[in-house]
């Protein structure tokens, strides 16, 4: 399993939180590569628990505070 920036982008979007399951299905419906797929099946789980963000499966995805981006000077 492997993910980079821009196959955990097709998750960015998702109805969070959501399950394994649901992450697997929406990946299908908005037809995301093979390998977004493919690495979220092999992720281990438990069938009831419920992802509240992209982060909780990648840690690494990063969030607004590592880009450096000052919104005061715009």
């Amino acid at each position: 399993m492997y993910w980079t920036l821009e196959l955990a982008s097709y998750l960015s979007d998702a109805p969070w939180p959501a399950t394994k399951d649901e992450l697997i299905d929406y990946a299908i419906r908005t037809g995301a590569p093979l390998e977004v797929v493919e690495n979220l099946q092999a992720i281990e789980d438990d069938e009831d628990e419920a992802y509240e963000t992209i982060q909780e499966i990648w840690p690494d995805y990063p969030s607004e505070e590592d880009f450096l981006w000052n919104e005061d000077e715009y």
